[in-house]
């Protein structure tokens, strides 16, 4: 991609570290080799340091379309209105939010744990179960 590709929301959301990795590698890319990509780049950052934000600025940099843990738990679940799951699916793979792609990571390694637990609870529950039915079983 060329310098003048990039848009000044992806810039600042690369400061933001919010970029999804495939465009955070094309943009880092472009920086080595753009003297004036890395002053453009500068300048909002000085801009935004000086206290100068758009609306679209405050949205991204507090991540209001993101949803919240508990939102990201249901979608994992299926548990959302059809309109919602969509709207969370799109949010995770088209703008390929970084902050909400870990959450639901962290949450799906959760589930599977819980998931480990109740299967080692219930082998237990079970074994200890045919024990005293089989202990049972000898005495009459």
């Amino acid at each position: 991609m060329t310098e003048s590709s990039f848009t000044d929301q992806e810039l600042l959301s690369y400061l933001d570290e919010s970029l999804s990795t495939d465009l955070m590698s094309q943009l880092e890319a472009a920086l080595r080799n753009s003297d004036r990509l890395r002053v453009r780049l500068a300048e909002l950052a000085r801009q935004r340091d000086e206290g100068v934000h758009s609306v679209g600025e405050i949205w991204r940099r507090n991540r209001l379309s993101c949803p919240t843990r508990s939102q990201l738990g249901g979608y994992l679940l299926e548990t959302l209105s059809p309109e919602f799951q969509s709207y969370i699916e799109f949010h995770l793979e088209q703008t390929g939010c970084r902050f909400c792609n870990a959450n639901l990571e962290d949450l799906k390694a959760g589930l599977s744990n819980l998931s480990a637990d109740s299967q080692r609870r219930r082998e237990k529950y079970f074994q200890s179960s045919a024990g005293y039915l089989s202990s049972k079983q000898d005495e009459d």
